[in-house]
């Protein structure tokens, strides 16, 4: 693991240590790195779901659809 050091405003830094006292964590740097990890996991999501809008469509998405795909995750093919 590599180090980083960053400048914040104390009110960003009182917030931080709030944060890391109040939810939990261990460390800022624990802290932080779940804020990063989240924003790639939404930055994932957000091209995925540009991905799909900008693809043609594959299927009619009416009720025999979503009925079909219930079916599927409750495993009744």
């Amino acid at each position: 693991m590599t180090t980083m050091n960053i400048s914040l405003p104390d009110t960003l830094k009182d917030f931080v240590d709030e944060q890391v006292t109040g939810r939990g964590y261990g460390s800022s740097s624990e802290y932080v790195r779940e804020l990063i990890r989240k924003d790639q996991d939404r930055q994932k999501l957000r091209g995925l779901l540009l991905e799909g809008a900008n693809s043609p469509p594959s299927a009619v998405s009416d009720e025999d659809y979503f009925a079909a795909l219930r079916a599927r995750v409750r495993g009744q093919r």
